[in-house]
Order: structure tokens, then sequence, then C-alpha cells
């Protein structure tokens, strides 16, 4: 049996143990094509012996952009490992520019891309850096196809190479570069070895029930974050087929026709998900409609292991056969599992989404350490709702005097690419520093309680960095002060202090006369005019940073109110808890 101790040790694993007829499937054209362990493994190979006459070298960089989760993805990404080279995934959205940086800071020697619009982006910075070749996973006019790479490997006489090749690679060695979005200045590149994210797959998987051999898995997640890499290392592991959605509009078609047992998300999706069904709720009339907000109304109070005691547990028993039930059979019926990742999961989804028989078991872990840190579990009474759940076997957490939450294990990363001050700034000896607050409970469970730093991310797992945001926003005459909020929320937003004093000169060019602040804050077309100068300094961000909605605060922001301190910096979660139900307002009405 093979031991797994390098990334490429998976698939001989999963051929060896559970030899799938489906490993991977993907839909071209309309209809869902698999390939089994043994094409997957062939395949691999086929590449590997590719790259060698490409003339390949151990630690070449090979960046991998692609828009869709997809076969071809996995297939490249063990035959680059195999190679002894690494695989370097980047963003499929971010700018040309980051491309750029990415492909020549990476020096990056090849780059495989999947469609027409990323090879289009891809071709205005070519030039700029040392790529010797760009292939294609589609068939593009005018461009390599990977199949060409692949017709290289046909020929079977340097597969002892490979093996050569493979021989020489040690578990402590560089599988991948991740980019991280910066808040200032470059993205920086993680540096994880197989042993990091091998480490990290055989630690998770004793939290993650599975009918091994047996289960089916959909992926829409970008591969390009760890947490779905890891997530499909897992999945190749434990047996469990995997499907590929075609994309975040398609997820509910594809849920029907695939009926996976398994999915992973950010917290945005399931969200997405939620209102979708509240809204079709929402659309029944007289007994139907109060029977399912009755459920929902039960489901939002749920307790795991029937600590709302016998009546509570009955009732749900009814609202499982009368309500859940449908729910489920929407999401293909067989949902027995959903794994949320890479930003705060509202407690009111975890309750619900349990409630109705497909719990969602939160997890936390950063880039830098592989991901998974810690991940609940609804066995043995290791599911806590408003946690992270119980760190994994072979990870150490402790909390520093401030608050952050360090971690040492087999999966914290090598460091920072090229950069040795960067990765001291985060290490402390062998603790990493999360840059997040949080706090163990007596049972053992973590719970994240602030960010040490002011950057957030929405539930859709995307970052936002506040202070450049408002240091733009700021620059309009009517903004006094603004502070950009949405942590774990759906979207950024923001509340505003005006600027009263030129307000009131605005509304006297404008014929407007204000008798009180409230009336200021009211004013329609007061509100309007701000709505055009939110819109206009959105277009210096991405979708993701743009803030959607706003509240005007009635008070001028003071030291002596608490809201700044002495040197008129935002005290952030004073003036949350002072304005909590504009914020309320925000993402709740």
């Amino acid at each position: 049996m093979t031991e797994i101790t390098r990334l490429f040790d998976f698939p001989y694993y999963q051929l060896e143990t559970y030899n799938l007829e489906k490993a991977f499937t993907t839909k071209y054209n309309g209809k869902w094509k698999s390939i089994s362990s043994q094409e997957y493994v062939n395949q691999i190979n086929t590449i590997s012996r590719g790259l060698l006459k490409l003339g390949v070298q151990p630690n070449d960089k090979i960046a991998v952009i692609s828009s869709t989760n997809r076969t071809e993805w996995n297939i490249l990404d063990i035959g680059i490992l195999q190679t002894g080279a690494q695989n370097v995934p980047i963003y499929p959205t971010i700018s040309a520019e980051d491309y750029e940086y990415i492909l020549n800071h990476s020096e990056a020697t090849y780059c495989f891309v999947s469609d027409a619009e990323i090879i289009k982006k891809l071709n205005t910075i070519k030039s700029n850096t040392n790529l010797k070749n760009v292939y294609t996973f589609d068939n593009i006019s005018g461009e390599n196809n990977w199949n060409e790479v692949f017709k290289l490997g046909e020929d079977n006489t340097n597969q002892n190479d490979v093996e050569s090749r493979k021989k020489a690679v040690k578990p402590n060695d560089l599988a991948t570069l991740i980019y991280t979005s910066g808040t200032t200045g470059q993205p920086k590149g993680v540096m994880l070895s197989h042993n990091n994210l091998v480490s990290n797959v055989l630690d998770s998987e004793k939290r993650v029930p599975f009918h091994y051999g047996k289960s089916k898995s959909l992926s829409f997640l970008p591969v390009c974050h760890v947490f779905e890499r890891m997530i499909l290392y897992l999945y190749q592991y434990c047996g469990v087929e995997i499907y590929f959605a075609e994309s975040i509009e398609t997820i509910s078609d594809n849920l029907k026709e695939i009926k996976p047992n398994v999915m992973t998300a950010v917290p945005r999706l399931y969200e997405k998900v939620y209102d979708k069904i509240i809204a079709k709720g929402s659309d029944l009339t007289g007994l139907k409609k109060r029977l399912f907000f009755w459920a929902v109304d039960l489901g939002l109070k749920y307790e795991p292991y029937g600590k709302n005691g016998w009546w509570y547990e009955k009732q749900l028993k009814l609202a499982r056969k009368l309500i859940f039930s449908k729910w489920k059979a929407g999401l293909g019926g067989n949902l027995d599992l959903m794994v949320s990742g890479s930003a705060a999961l509202q407690p009111r989804l975890t309750r619900v989404f349990a409630a109705a028989e497909m719990p969602i078991m939160e997890g936390y872990g950063l880039t830098e350490t592989s991901p998974v840190i810690s991940v609940n579990d609804q066995r043995n009474g290791g599911f806590r709702i408003g946690t992270v759940g119980k760190v994994i076997d072979n990870v150490e957490v402790k909390i520093a005097e401030d608050g952050e939450i360090l971690v040492k294990g087999p999966n914290v990363m090598i460091g920072y690419y090229k950069d040795p001050e960067k990765t001291a700034e985060v290490m402390t000896g062998d603790y990493f520093h999360t840059g997040d607050i949080g706090e163990i409970c007596s049972e053992g469970f973590l719970k994240i309680t602030d960010r040490k730093k002011e950057m957030f991310k929405t539930s859709g797992g995307k970052y936002v960095a506040p202070a450049l945001i408002e240091n733009r926003f700021k620059q309009s005459r009517f903004i006094e002060q603004i502070m950009v909020i949405g942590e774990g929320e759906k979207m950024p937003a923001a509340l505003i202090q005006l600027n009263f004093e030129f307000v009131e000169e605005w509304a006297k060019r404008h014929n407007i006369s204000f008798n009180s602040k409230e009336d200021i804050i009211t004013n329609q077309a007061l509100h309007d005019r701000i709505q055009e100068e939110i819109d206009e300094a959105n277009t210096n961000f991405g979708k993701w940073e743009q803030i959607k909605k706003f509240e005007i605060t009635p008070d001028i922001w003071t030291i002596d109110s608490g809201h700044l301190t002495p040197t008129m910096k935002m005290k952030r979660k004073v003036i949350k808890e002072i304005y909590k139900d504009l914020i309320e307002k925000i993402y709740r009405s």
C-alpha cells in the first residue's frame, strides 16, 4: 500500500484502495464526462512525461489560472508535482497587473489557463514576463492547447525519468506557492510543502464523516484557494467521487443532477441558499405559509444533542417531515454534510441547516496553515454553534497575552517566498501569528472573537481593507468620518458621519432647509447626493470591496463621546456598539 508523504501519493493510494469508476467528473458542452482512478493515474504520468520533454526542471514554477474547477486542473497539479516542480495557482479574477507581478515574482516558466477570457487578459502582459509558453485547456484559435503537452507525453520512454523525479521529492520540499491578496503593497507568496498539505489532509480526515469509496461531492469553490484544494486531496484520500459544478449560477441545477453527499462553501453561498428558501416560503399562503415559518422559527432555536428537551425534539421531528425534507430535496436529497470556511458563518445558518438535517460544520484556518486549524464534527459531541470546533490532531493552538491565536504544527507554512522579513513578522519560534483574536472554552472549542487587524472578510470569503476604502471616501466634502463594516456579512457597508457644516452650505444652495439633525439624516435629496459620492468612489475598488449600503449617524464622532482615540483614530468596536441598530437596519431590513 502506498504510504502518503507527498501530494502525488494520493492518486496511487486511491487507485489501490478504491479504484473508482468516476474519480473526477466535469461537464463539457452539456454532458458530464468522467475519468476513473486508473485513467487519472495514467493521465498524470502522461502530463509529467510531457513536462519533462518541455525541459521542466525540479523547482521550476508553473502557473495555473482557471475560471472554473475542472478535471484538467487536478491532472496538471499532480503532473507538475511529480516532476519536482511547483504549482503556482493564480486567482482568475485579479487584474492583469497582478498576473504580471505573480508570474514575475514566482519566476514562472510556463502557464496553463482555462479559457479565452483569461488568455486575453494574460496576453496583455505576457511579453513582460519570462514565460516560455502558455497552454489552454479549452480549444482557442491561435493558442497552444495543453493537449500538445499530452502528445509529447504519449511516448512513455522517459517514464523512468518521471519515477526518478518522484523519488527525489522529499516530504518537506516545497509543493506550491499560493499568493494571498495583500491589503497594502503586493501579494505575498505562501510557501507550502508537501508535508504541510499532506499532514493537514490526514489530520482533518478524522473530523469528516464519509462513506469511504461511495460518497459523492460537489466542488465549486475556486481550487486556487487552499481550502478547496486541500478538500480535493481529502476526497481523493477517502475515495469520494468529485463532481465539478459548472458555475455559481448553475449550482442549484448541479445539486439536483449529482445528488452529492457533501459540499464545501463559504458562508455567502449558504446565505444565498437560505435567502432563496425564505423567498419561496414568503410566496406561500394560508396554512402552508404558517407551517413554513413555524418550522423556520423552530430551526432558528436549534441546539445540538437534544439540549432543547423532548418537546422541542418532537416538534422538530414533525418540522423535518413536513418542511425541512423539502429543503433537502431541493438540494439534491442526499446532502448529509456541508463544510464552511474562509469567513465567519452566521449562527442562525448553523442552527437552521442543522435542524434541516443538512448540518454545516464550520472550521477555521488560513492559507499559511494549509489551511485547517480547527473544525466542528457532529460526532462524539464535537459540535458547538458559534465556535469553529476543536483544534485538529497534531496542531497546537495557544492564546497570546493580547488574545491573538498562535498556531504550531506540521501544517504551518515554510514562509513567504523571497520575503524573510515578512516571515519573521508572523513567526515567534515555531508559532505562527494568525492576526485573529480568540479564546478556547473549557471543553476545548475555539471561538474567534475579533480581528487583531482591521482587515476583514465578507461571507463570500473576500478580504476587505477598510482603511484604504475609508481614506478614498473621506475625499468627499460631504463625509467627515466613515467606518466600513461587513465582517462575515454578504457585502461591505458604511456608517457615515456627515460634514454638517458643508451639508448646510450645500442645502442653502439647493433651497433645502433643515430644522434638526433628524431632518438632515432623513432628507432624501441629501441621501441621493451622498449615494452619487459613494458610486463615484466605488469605481476605485473591486466589486467585493464596494460599499453597497450606508447609514448616516446622527452624532458628531468625538473623543469625549468615545468614538475616537486621543489621536483621532476610530474606536471601531465602540462605534459598532453605539450604532448596532443602524448596522442591524443595513443587514437585516
